[in-house]
């Protein structure tokens, strides 16, 4: 009997020794944890304002991902103690709190996608838990879209977009949570559910930091004026998210070439700045309205301003103040003896577009040039004729007219001291060298918008990284871009509804909507010698796609169109616009 045992033992072995490679596994497990009970009652009603737990029993073992972010309470339980599981995955998830449970209200429980299982991380999706301390379960729900109104491309990464619901009151904390809140899903449908009935303000935004929180001017916000009176269920409640207005505040003053610079968070209309230091006797200061820079103009040397150590600066400022009443701002300044004043070549490279003007930039803002003393030659020989000019949209520009031919190479030599800010001249002479380019090596672009906007309007084209490189602010239903440079560009249009020449943001607590603005549904691509054709309905919703080729196409003859210069907000900065303080 021992030696038939003991011949089976040793053919198991055998055997298995035989075996190569993995043990055969069962099927793989893609199915989500599955929910089996609560320590709720099952009719959820009637609980206990006292229970201060919530525990979700699954039927295997489960995680948590990323819950902080994924998971929301509506109403809000302020005092959450303990979440579980944390590290060490469960069958159960548990949540734990302080605070007593509001009368007659339903509890809403969103994990969102925060519960998955533990050896496939299969995700449990969307998973509510509702109950009530009243004797009902409010079922009303309000459902809808959220659209990024000024998104170029759909998001290749999940959006961070949520809608809330206060409830209308004589005033409403717009501080604290929403009473009602929920995600918005990657394909942008919401749903708030368990709603008890009344009427609310909705609001959508997206919740960068994940505080459950509009904060003003950081997160793009959607909202309706009226308030929404649910009695019954709604369908179809869409909301558009565009940037928000910044709340106007002073941020910091920093050494800058030829002065200091002030800047602030908010963009003001108005800004009044005084130097409070009996130095600095002469200056000036410039500010484009609803920008959130301010320059103040001096000359360090001569007033002998941190020459030799630094200096406590102080200045006295305005913005957009009611009352003429100054508010104290300093730095600690020690002059730069590098920050002097230059002049550089502003066309993007040595090829001048067909039928444009010669750019320079300058470091400093433009008082004065003297353009007597500057050169003009062709192809190294020829002196040529031509008349200079500041910019009237941008003061730190110099704009060159002159008869360029088409292929001819061209020098323009600017000596030193010929061009002036207020207190500072050019410290360098300068030799431009440059091309004027052919007509046949670029393109053109004309549009027809259906539903075209009433007021004017912005129309724009943006490269790949969605800087704008061309644009113009037109009216009417047709508009066409001629000398464009071959390339593929996204085209968007931004509304001047108020004919302010600047779009304007949202103000959700001053129930301030912003313009609108448009995206082309496809890129539009350039050839050189082209004319492009494209008509637009701005009532067609479709995103943005990168098409094979042009729509339309012939040889085209094309007139003159400049890239622009632009701020933060995408526009043209008139010289007009500034504001320049008096000697005093």
């Amino acid at each position: 009997m021992k030696r038939l045992l003991l011949l089976f033992v040793l053919a198991f072995l055998v055997q298995s020794c035989a075996r190569v490679g993995s043990p055969v596994g069962g099927t793989k497990d893609s199915l989500a944890p599955k929910f089996l009970s609560s320590n709720i009652d099952s009719t959820r009603i009637n609980v206990n304002r006292n229970i201060r737990e919530l525990r979700l029993d699954f039927d295997e073992y489960v995680t948590l991902k990323d819950i902080n972010k994924n998971l929301i309470i509506s109403p809000p339980i302020k005092n959450i103690k303990r979440i579980l599981p944390s590290n060490i995955a469960n069958k159960f998830v548990l949540i734990q709190w302080t605070d007593t449970l509001q009368a007659n209200t339903t509890y809403n429980f969103n994990f969102g996608n925060s519960i998955v299982d533990n050896n496939e991380a299969n995700i449990l999706r969307y998973f509510n838990f509702a109950f009530s301390t009243g004797d009902k379960l409010d079922d009303l729900y309000i459902s809808g879209e959220i659209k990024d109104a000024m998104a170029i491309k759909k998001a290749t990464t999940e959006n961070k977009f949520v809608v809330g619901l206060y409830q209308v009151k004589d005033t409403i904390n717009y501080k604290q949570k929403p009473y009602y809140i929920t995600k918005v899903d990657e394909d942008g449908y919401y749903e708030l559910n368990y709603l008890s009935p009344g009427k609310y303000k909705i609001i959508a935004f997206e919740d960068e930091n994940g505080n459950s929180m509009y904060d003003p001017g950081k997160e793009k916000v959607g909202f309706q004026k009226e308030a929404v009176d649910v009695e019954k269920s709604i369908s179809g409640l869409n909301l558009k998210l565009y940037p928000s207005r910044k709340p106007l505040k002073y941020l910091e003053m920093k050494e800058a070439p030829g002065g200091v610079l002030m800047a602030f968070e908010g963009k003001p209309d108005n800004v009044k700045v005084e130097p409070l230091n009996e130095k600095i006797k002469e200056y000036k200061v410039t500010h484009v309205p609803k920008s959130d820079t301010v320059r103040i103009w001096f000359d360090a040397v001569k007033s002998d301003v941190g020459q030799t150590s630094t200096e406590n600066l102080k200045f006295g400022y305005n913005a957009d103040g009611k009352k003429d009443t100054l508010y104290n701002a300093s730095l600690f300044y020690k002059y730069n003896a590098k920050n002097v004043m230059d002049i550089n070549n502003d066309i993007g490279g040595n090829a001048l577009a067909p039928k444009s003007d010669f750019k320079i930039l300058s470091n400093y803002y433009l008082d004065k040039i003297d353009p007597d003393k500057w050169v003009l030659k062709s192809d190294s020989l020829t002196t040529q004729q031509f008349t200079a000019k500041i910019s009237e949209s941008n003061p730190y520009q110099i704009l060159i007219q002159s008869d360029f031919v088409e292929g001819k190479k061209y020098q323009l030599t600017i000596p030193k001291e010929t061009v002036s800010s207020f207190y500072a001249k050019n410290t360098q002479s300068k030799r431009f060298d440059f091309e004027a380019d052919k007509v046949e090596n670029y393109g053109s672009v004309a549009f027809e918008i259906e539903n075209a906007p009433t007021s004017n309007y912005w129309i724009q084209l943006l490269d790949s990284s969605e800087k704008v490189v061309y644009q113009k602010y037109t009216k009417g239903n047709k508009v066409k871009f001629d000398i464009l440079k071959p390339a593929e560009y996204i085209v968007r249009i931004l509304v001047d509804s108020n004919n302010n020449k600047y779009w304007d943001e949202a103000d959700f607590l001053n129930e301030v909507f912003a313009e609108e603005s448009f995206v082309f549904y496809k890129a539009v691509i350039i050839r050189p010698l082209w004319d492009t054709n494209e008509n637009w309905d701005l009532k067609d919703t479709r995103t943005l796609d990168k098409p094979k080729g042009a729509t339309s196409a012939k040889p085209s003859d094309p007139a003159q169109e400049k890239p622009v210069k632009q701020d933060a907000n995408n526009r043209e900065i008139k010289s007009d616009n500034a504001i320049l303080t008096p000697v005093k």
